[in-house]
């Protein structure tokens, strides 16, 4: 079996992927495993509803089955985690869900972390999952910079909203720690980081770390 951690996005956007891959370039190390980004073609442009969530789990579960026997785990690089626990069915390799991963790295940053989200109709979906987590106290905000999925690919507009709603969750609502709250995010999270001036969480690159550790030392999914 190769060591690959096959990091999957769930929608079709490839911009996404590459900038999610261009990410992920400082966990590339030399003699660690592959990492190699895939996008899911069934998937919509951007997973920005319930709708879209529940949509790509059968696509999303088949293309884990169908990679099984060359990878060594498994991240799903959207923030809705979607099929998450139906993936962990399928096979014994972990599963690493980029919100849940993101959340906990967040916590060992800072006592309160706040999340940016891309649209207000994802504000309530967050808030569920963190609540299943049982980290509702935990958690200062959450707030939106009312930009879709594609949308995100206008540098100069989405970092500036990036840093308004940053500062919102940092001054108003007293987070120490930021989770950037889309995996099409992944490209602005050190220029974020430097204008916030609190730690930022991009939860790929939070997933792809632990999932190093889980290949390393070679803890399967139970």
């Amino acid at each position: 079996m190769t060591d690959r951690i096959l990091v999957i996005n769930p929608n079709s956007t490839v911009a996404v992927t590459r900038g999610i891959d261009d990410a992920l370039e400082p966990l590339r190390l030399n003699g660690g495993p592959e990492i190699e980004c895939a996008t899911l073609a069934e998937g919509p442009p951007g997973i920005e509803s319930q709708a879209h969530v529940e949509g790509v789990v059968q696509p999303l579960c088949r293309m884990i089955t169908a990679r099984d026997n060359d990878a060594a785990a498994f991240v799903i690089a959207c923030y809705s985690d979607p099929g998450l626990y139906m993936a962990r069915e399928v096979t014994r390799k972990p599963v690493l869900g980029i919100a849940e991963c993101g959340i906990l790295t967040a916590l060992t940053l800072g006592l309160r972390f706040g999340v940016i989200s891309i649209l207000k109709k994802s504000i309530p979906r967050h808030i569920r999952y963190v609540a299943q987590m049982g980290l509702t106290e935990r958690m200062a905000n959450d707030r939106a910079i009312d930009l879709g999925v594609v949308e995100l690919s206008d540098e100069s507009r989405t970092l500036g909203r990036m840093i308004d709603t940053g500062k919102a969750l940092r001054d108003s609502d007293g987070a120490d720690v930021l989770v950037m709250g889309c995996a099409g995010m992944a490209r602005y999270r050190d220029r974020l980081q430097k204008e916030v001036g609190i730690p930022v969480v991009e939860p790929t690159q939070a997933a792809v770390g632990m999932a190093l550790s889980r290949v390393r030392l070679n803890w399967e999914q139970h």
